[in-house]
């Protein structure tokens, strides 16, 4: 199976600078390709961006990134009492 890149940008600043919130989104990555039976072939962070490349078919990477999305921003949110931790500001749509 081929590999697909999935990428995930802070809405803003560098949220990924803090190493809670670092090892947070990591584990939990590897939390849901552990539940999904995904296999990450790498991941990596910046201060501001996760980059996954994992085994799959474009629907469940899609599927994947989703629950990614869903679970880190939820934890974010109700931790940091903050905006959403991934997203696109209003002013770039």
């Amino acid at each position: 199976m081929k590999g697909v890149t999935l990428r995930l940008r802070a809405l803003s600043g560098s949220p990924l600078s803090d190493p809670e919130t670092d090892a947070y989104v990591a584990r939990t990555a590897h939390d849901i390709a552990k539940e999904s039976g995904v296999t990450i072939v790498s991941l990596e962070t910046t201060d501001s961006m996760l980059i996954a490349t994992i085994e799959a078919d474009g629907v469940t990477a899609v599927a994947f990134l989703a629950e990614l999305r869903r679970r880190t921003n939820t934890w974010y949110e109700n931790k940091y009492r903050d905006g959403p931790l991934w997203g696109t500001s209003r002013s770039q749509t």
